[in-house]
């Protein structure tokens, strides 16, 4: 099972220790990544790497912001692997994206 990598410590700088507002940023970060898995997912059905660039792009911004190091390296990959033109990392990770993305409800 893939490790979601969260640093805490770092979301909290982001939040100057405000848990309270990282809650808040980790609600919003479940519902935009469901959207944004939601693409990835259709992205590698139709073979569209265009696709795979937005979809994995936003996934690697909004969980960089939050310490989310497992998401952020692994939608990385998507996205290079994506900007060549290819599914074929989103495709051989998307379920690895899932798992680490399910992770999210145990923060």
């Amino acid at each position: 099972m893939a490790d979601i990598q969260w640093n805490k410590a770092f979301a909290l700088e982001q939040t100057a220790g405000d848990e309270e507002l990282l809650e808040e940023l980790l609600t919003l970060f479940r519902t935009s990544s469901a959207d944004d898995y939601l693409q990835l997912q259709r992205a590698v059905a139709d073979g569209n790497a265009e696709a795979v660039v937005r979809a994995a792009h936003s996934l690697k911004g909004s969980s960089a912001s939050l310490g989310l190091d497992g998401i952020r390296w692994l939608a990385a990959d998507m996205e290079v692997d994506g900007r060549n033109n290819s599914v074929a990392v989103a495709r051989e990770k998307l379920a690895v994206m899932g798992e680490l993305l399910e992770q999210l409800n145990n923060l």
